[in-house]
């Protein structure tokens, strides 16, 4: 098989300034995809709604930018494009799809949803009852996380259509329908991106187009990072995170569905970046496959 299996095609991934979406663009790209690199924060322009969890993680800058994503995705083999895009709003999504489609002479291969905005309303408590959560949490997890993956599949879908292929990979957590005691919003949030893409997979399966939802492990994201005093270089001096995964492990799993001519036989399916790691024999940047995270 080629090194760049996925040379040619064209991807957009949201929310890709860092975390998950970044990982996902570097594997991508990797691959030799070109990717549009979406989100809010650029180098001029940090994103907004960050004050609480830096101040929590002890920093005062924004960690990551669309533009240092896309060139490193460069860097890795394939070609980067940064486009600040702001998820919640639809003309916003709309121009980045029709730019998209412009500059691509309509094609468009893969949609990954994963701009969130979940992090905006963190204050430092996961696990509480759910009547002591900030009703913020709706706002932020609901408003700006599950539906931002319905605008961008809304906008995406006619490109899929027409084409009459393609793939959406929304990112969650899933771990079998058990329940994320502690955290009824971030529960019922990502419960609904796991039905949101079998209910998109229902309704593009007869166009030959695909839609799964993914679910990664406890990744070692920049917030992680900080919030346990650590960077990606010393992280195995922190007890804690040994279960950690990389956000490229998340990247390689995508990257592993989009090169697969069967992936229409998984759609509307939860999926596990674990399980796919034994299934398509991808590992972690250090060499390791660890396990599907379960509670």
């Amino acid at each position: 098989m080629s090194n760049k299996p996925l040379s040619g095609h064209v991807a957009v991934v949201t929310g890709a300034s860092r975390g998950a979406g970044r990982g996902i663009a570097l594997e991508l790209g990797a691959a030799g995809a070109t990717v549009y690199v979406t989100g809010r924060s650029t180098r001029t322009q940090a994103a907004a709604g960050y004050g609480q969890i830096l101040a929590l993680s002890k920093t005062e800058a924004l960690p990551g930018s669309i533009d240092d994503t896309a060139e490193e995705v460069t860097r890795a083999g394939g070609r980067g494009i940064a486009v600040r895009c702001d998820h919640t709003r639809e003309d916003e999504v709309e121009a980045l799809f029709e730019r998209v489609a412009r500059e691509q002479q309509g094609r468009l291969d893969l949609l990954v949803n994963n701009a969130w905005g979940g992090h905006e309303t963190f204050n430092g408590v996961f696990d509480a009852p759910f009547w002591q959560h900030p009703l913020s949490h709706w706002d932020s997890m609901m408003d700006r996380g599950v539906r931002n993956h319905l605008i961008a599949s809304r906008c995406a879908a006619p490109r899929f259509v027409e084409r009459q292929r393609g793939l959406i990979v929304t990112t969650t957590y899933w771990d079998r329908g058990h329940y994320l005691k502690g955290n009824l919003f971030y529960d019922l949030a990502k419960s609904a991106m796991v039905r949101l893409a079998f209910d998109i997979a229902q309704e593009l399966k007869p166009h030959g187009v695909a839609s799964v939802a993914l679910s990664p492990g406890w990744m070692r994201t920049e917030f992680v990072l900080l919030g346990h005093e650590t960077d990606e270089a010393h992280w195995h001096e922190r007890p804690p995170l040994a279960r950690t995964e990389s956000p490229r492990y998340l990247g390689r799993a995508v990257a592993a569905l989009a090169a697969d001519p069967r992936v229409m036989e998984r759609t509307g399916e939860a999926l596990r970046v674990g399980d796919l790691a034994r299934t398509y024999g991808f590992t972690d940047v250090d060499g390791r496959q660890p396990a599907p995270f379960e509670l």
